[in-house]
């Protein structure tokens, strides 16, 4: 089973860049049981995903379309969590 991980983020966040960056090292770690997408709010899309996950705030990190980190997780937690869902 692969693991959705969606990290929304904003062109004018400063904290977006490291919870992108600790996605990607975790899917490194994961491999083909992870996917990674970027959702950037600033896209209609993204924006129209964000408001149906009630997104108050980025960046956040939706696994499996269910909010689970608003702000950036430490490697090992994000790591940690979609080890658990495999």
């Amino acid at each position: 089973m692969v693991v959705k991980v969606e990290v929304f983020t904003s062109d004018s966040c400063p904290h977006c860049p490291a919870a992108v960056n600790v996605a990607n090292e975790a899917k490194e770690i994961i491999g083909a049981d992870m996917d990674v997408v970027i959702c950037n709010i600033g896209l209609d899309g993204n924006r129209q995903k964000a408001m149906e996950y009630q997104i108050m705030a980025v960046p956040t990190i939706a696994i499996d379309n269910q909010v689970v980190f608003v702000g950036a997780p430490t490697l090992d937690e994000l790591v940690d969590k979609v080890k658990s869902l495999i």
